[in-house]
């Protein structure tokens, strides 16, 4: 029986990394250029002007963002676009009479999400590391928050995908949701620049934990203490999987 489920899963992560490689063009070079274009942009010109931040250049401050928006965006895509699609062509009603496990469709659709993220992640801090030429504060805490940031927008691009009931709902939530959040979530300022009022606000914003964590193994800046940000991603993930787990055992939303 596991070496069913293995096959399963092998051949669904198979299918999603070769999805996103086969149009390496659209999914991996994109993401590097954005972020080439933020260097140049806010690096160099804007960053001149507003100087250092608690010892940082500004640089150096917001690259951490950058790559983590990177990493929630095109894991978050990866995993709501290939869902959404298999339900269009309806070969997910194939998956899910065949022998595979709930939990094997989920790992196996995440876990692509998860390569694509990480690939792209690993991409975009070689080229802002070649760029900026500083050494990373804590290996270990920036592979531990990326892997977990991957992981969690994965599955809320599952969840995406599971719900939406056409191409246009796919990009609706990124548009009205994930993008505002991302942008308000401390990538271009620290969290201690807002008024208090504004600071309570942002930390109902869990990207706001996701790149202080990721910054503090970066460069060594923290505006929030690290177990509150691996705790809360945790949890995330747990209430997005179970809530992935519910919706596709009852078959909910998977007829588009």
């Amino acid at each position: 029986m596991m070496c069913w489920y293995w096959i399963a899963l092998r051949s669904i992560l198979y299918k999603e990394i070769n999805r996103f490689m086969r149009i390496w063009i659209q999914t991996i070079l994109p993401p590097i250029i954005t972020i080439i274009l933020y260097f140049f942009i806010f690096g160099n010109i804007m960053g001149r002007r507003i100087g250092d931040i608690n010892g940082y250049s500004y640089m150096q401050f917001i690259l951490p963002g950058l790559i983590m928006l990177c990493v929630i965006t095109n894991s978050y895509s990866n995993v709501a676009s290939s869902f959404f699609s298999s339900k269009f062509q309806r070969s997910i009603e194939e998956l899910l009479v065949s022998p595979v496990s709930t939990n094997m469709i989920i790992i196996g659709y995440v876990g692509g999400g998860v390569l694509r993220g990480i690939l792209i992640g690993a991409l975009v801090s070689l080229v802002g590391l070649a760029i900026s030429s500083y050494q990373i504060y804590n290996l270990s805490i920036s592979i531990v928050t990326i892997v977990l940031t991957a992981i969690l927008f994965s599955l809320a691009g599952l969840l995406n995908g599971i719900l939406a009931r056409n191409f246009d709902d796919i990009s609706i939530i990124p548009t009205f949701v994930l993008t505002p959040m991302i942008y308000l979530g401390g990538i271009f300022y620290p969290i201690k620049s807002l008024s208090h009022f504004w600071q309570f606000v942002s930390k109902f914003n869990p990207i706001i934990y996701i790149i202080n964590g990721f910054r503090w193994g970066y460069i060594g800046y923290k505006d929030i203490p690290l177990q509150v940000t691996i705790l809360i991603i945790s949890f995330s993930i747990i209430f997005l999987y179970m809530q992935s787990l519910i919706l596709i055992n009852k078959g909910k939303g998977l007829i588009s």
